[in-house]
């Protein structure tokens, strides 16, 4: 997973939080709006804790960061959740791995409930004390649980016993002048190590102004120049111009050279000296030794520089993939990660071969992160190096493969995406069948269909059944509704309790089709004696009634 969906998948969760404090609070808990919220919820949290252990979440006033990367954002008063929690004291809460469905459901119960009722006592804190979770755990401001009340008497006091009326605000003025006259001696503090940084942020603000300046000297000197000695004297200069750049983070003064020396290299007009030595520039600004300094500079700026880099990376050539592969592997930010990725979203176009080989990485992340990059790029050429890497030994590197391959289609996926159907990881065959429904071709619809007919498809979990009927519906056609209604249909005398959950899933893939043509079988067997038949053909009735 990219660093880039991990942060979405934490904002899904805040997302999903907001849903369901007003789901909860108005719905009973054996209504299907509210089972199906709460398992919605439950699922992500099961997907983000495939790929890490906890989910720390830092409140703020107005603010809710994972990882320090802020996931939720709201100024207003009303509907905050951020406000919500930090009102109360609360500054982290941490969602560990091993979390229950019955400890999210407590969760979402205490935070959906109107703690403006006067009736209700207790704040979230206490409920979350009380309720004493084993995999939720939570740090309190205990400054807010100061007594309010007590605290504002004595503010109004102090202020009270601190009021002046116009003779005490005279008799201040003589007062500051006696002082004023009493003054002897004023003492020089310290430089401390706050101003020493200070000076330095100056000095370098000044060595930019000069570095700006020299670029333009060397550019008249480049106009000047006549000899072989005099280009290469040069081109070092703007070398060194660049390196010193980069390590002050300078990267306007950067993508500043690059532009003028672009337009040099592209001016017919120009000698071809001068042409030539600007390539030789361009290129260098995409080595190693620049890039390497980048990826320092994004690892320790504490304000996003997304835009600065981009500038920047639209002047480079393929001869700077390699580097950014690099460094993407060594650095430790995930903003940083993120930027890198863009900037090979850009550069890999132009050379997928050189791009795949790191797929070779010996890193999964770093695997990981390349497929994505080539997914985002989405060029169909890429499939033949991505049908190498599905055998990956690391699942998160398998399942990102999976996923890419699904979004381009192309020669070898099918066969590639049916075999993994027999995957023994349910992650790695749930991921294959949702490819299967992006490609949306007819053998795949065939692939999945068959699947179900198996001998063996009735030894699935029930949850695993539901995912391939959900799939199948998304077809939308007549063969997969007479298949969904001849399953309904179905009655077996041996296995009969397997059977009763293939004809649920027929059922709630009848629902999500959308056609009322469905409703007279639905409404046949809506009193079945069978619970869990009974349940998914009421719930996808009224799915097609009123679009619930």
């Amino acid at each position: 997973m990219s660093d880039n969906e991990s942060l979405k998948k934490a904002r899904d969760i805040i997302q999903s939080f907001l849903k369901s404090k007003k789901i909860l609070r108005i719905y009973p808990q054996n209504n299907p709006i509210y089972i199906n919220t709460l398992e919605e919820n439950y699922n992500k949290f099961k997907d983000f804790f495939y790929y890490f252990d906890k989910m720390n979440l830092h409140i703020r006033q107005n603010e809710i960061y994972f990882d320090s990367e802020p996931v939720y954002t709201s100024s207003e008063k009303e509907d905050n959740l951020a406000l919500f929690f930090f009102k109360d004291g609360l500054r982290e809460i941490t969602f560990i791995k091993g979390l229950s469905l019955e400890e999210l459901e407590d969760f979402l119960k205490i935070i959906s409930q109107d703690f403006s009722r006067e009736d209700l006592d207790d704040d979230i804190v206490t409920l979350f004390w009380e309720r004493d979770f084993q995999n939720i755990q939570y740090v309190v401001d205990d400054a807010v649980l100061v007594d309010e009340e007590d605290y504002e008497s004595q503010a109004v006091s102090e202020l009270q016993e601190k009021a002046t009326d116009s003779g005490s605000l005279l008799r201040a003025y003589e007062d500051a002048f006696r002082e004023e006259d009493m003054v002897e001696e004023v003492s020089v503090s310290p430089l401390t190590d706050k101003d020493l940084q200070l000076l330095l942020r100056e000095f370098e603000a000044d060595a930019r102004d000069k570095t700006d300046k020299l670029m333009d000297i060397l550019f008249e000197m480049l106009y000047l120049s006549d000899t072989k000695e005099d280009y290469e004297n040069l081109a070092r200069n703007f070398l060194s111009a660049m390196e010193f750049s980069m390590t002050n983070g300078s990267l306007h003064t950067i993508t500043n050279i690059l532009g003028r020396l672009k337009a040099l290299s592209e001016e017919n007009n120009n000698r071809e000296e001068i042409r030539k030595y600007s390539k030789k520039i361009i290129e260098f600004a995409g080595s190693e030794p620049v890039i390497d300094l980048l990826g320092e500079f994004l690892d320790n700026v504490q304000d996003t520089e997304e835009k600065s880099v981009e500038d920047f990376v639209k002047y480079l050539d393929r001869n700077a993939i390699v580097p950014f592969m690099k460094i993407l592997g060594e650095l430790k930010s995930i903003t940083a990660r993120k930027i890198v990725i863009d900037a090979l979203i850009t550069l890999g176009s132009k050379d997928i071969v050189t791009l795949a080989r790191g797929l070779n990485d010996t890193r999964w992340y770093v695997v990981r992160n390349i497929i994505y990059i080539l997914r985002k790029i989405a060029d169909k050429r890429a499939v033949d190096y991505l049908l190498k890497t599905v055998r990956h030994s690391d699942i998160r590197v398998k399942r990102e493969v999976i996923r890419a391959l699904g979004e381009l289609g192309g020669a070898g996926v099918i066969q590639t995406l049916r075999d993994c159907l027999d995957d023994p990881e349910i992650q790695v065959r749930s991921d294959c069948l949702k490819s299967l429904a992006n490609v949306g071709s007819e053998a795949a619809k065939r692939i999945i269909m068959n699947k179900v007919l198996d001998k063996n498809f009735k030894d699935k979990d029930f949850e695993e059944k539901k995912e391939y009927f959900d799939v199948l519906s998304r077809w939308k056609d007549d063969e997969v509704f007479r298949f969904f209604s001849g399953t309904l249909k179905k009655k077996t005398f041996f296995g009969r309790s397997k059977n009763y959950e293939n004809r649920a899933c027929a059922a709630f893939g009848l629902g999500l089709m959308g056609n009322r043509d469905a409703l007279p079988l639905l409404n046949k067997y809506r009193n079945d004696s069978n619970k869990l038949l009974r349940e998914f053909c009421n719930t996808a009735i009224k799915r097609l009634n009123y679009g619930q």
